[in-house]
């Protein structure tokens, strides 16, 4: 384990913010890297990124989502290992590199991975399924405030992760070289289709959510007019395609690998969630 202080990229996100407290639980000291942290850094801006490398030797790389942001990220892991990052512990998503997923964002996630593999840094991958979060921190929230789950994954299933989860993943694995070279997929312990996901929330927030499934071009024009850019758009209808066409349907156990323990499960992480009064 390095003993200078862990780099950690994105540290303010759902996967992140998680290993900070994490890390800062067991007292291993870390720098955090964003556009508004002491020491600026942006995936899209490379002129900030040289400051941020120097002096680390391990890293945690939340890429951004969409092609464009992962080829930056490709672009500066290559970069971070030519000028000293000894390890790399990469968040990328599970199923890439798997048959069925013959869309730009899960290439794009391909190739970072080969990247990371390529950049002569000691590295990990972690492949995780959706987290369950989505529906708590991040754009679907707003889909359960209003009563309606809208997206185009048709009757497939997913095998929704808490992020809680993949931080103590995370953490465990930053803290271990015994995991270098190995990529782990982690997910919850079921999967459940989105109209099994929006009958848990009902439950748990006690008021009817419903699940509306959408066209996959219905839903790209629905994400621009609600402000995401096309490519992105595009990005996240091809991620729900994968659930679609039932290709995520399946259960990893890299949570029991690492951890020795089962996930948790997404009915009692709806629960939980609720009594924090996020869906009021």
């Amino acid at each position: 384990m390095t003993t200078t202080p862990i780099l950690i990229l994105s540290g303010k996100g759902k996967t992140g913010r998680r290993v900070v407290e994490q890390l800062e639980a067991r007292g291993v000291p870390y720098r955090l890297a964003s556009r508004s942290s002491a020491q600026r850094f942006d995936w899209y801006d490379d002129s900030t990124w040289s400051a941020t490398i120097a002096g680390a030797e391990t890293a945690y790389l939340a890429p951004p989502v969409g092609p464009t942001g992962l080829a930056q990220a490709g672009r500066f892991i290559k970069q971070a290992a030519t000028e000293g990052l000894r390890r790399v512990v990469l968040l990328s998503g599970r199923g890439v590199g798997s048959p069925g997923r013959d869309f730009a964002v899960y290439d794009g996630s391909l190739a970072l991975e080969h990247a990371v593999k390529d950049s002569g840094a000691d590295w990990t991958i972690i492949q995780p399924a959706w987290f369950a979060q989505g529906f708590s921190e991040d754009f679907l929230r707003y889909h359960v405030l209003a009563g309606e789950i809208r997206v185009s994954a048709g009757d497939g299933g997913e095998a929704w992760i808490d992020t809680k989860d993949v931080g103590d993943v995370m953490t465990a694995v930053l803290l271990d070289d015994a995991y270098n070279g190995a990529t782990i997929a982690i997910s919850g312990p079921r999967h459940l289709n989105l109209t099994e996901v929006a009958a848990d929330l009902s439950a748990a927030t006690g008021r009817p959510i419903n699940y509306v499934d959408l066209q996959p071009q219905e839903h790209v024009t629905e994400l621009v007019e609600q402000g995401l850019d096309p490519e992105d758009a595009e990005a996240v209808r091809d991620l729900f395609a994968v659930i679609r066409n039932h290709r995520s349907e399946y259960v990893s156990d890299g949570v029991q690998q690492v951890l020795g323990r089962a996930p948790r499960d997404f009915t009692d992480w709806a629960r939980e969630t609720a009594k924090t009064g996020i869906w009021t």
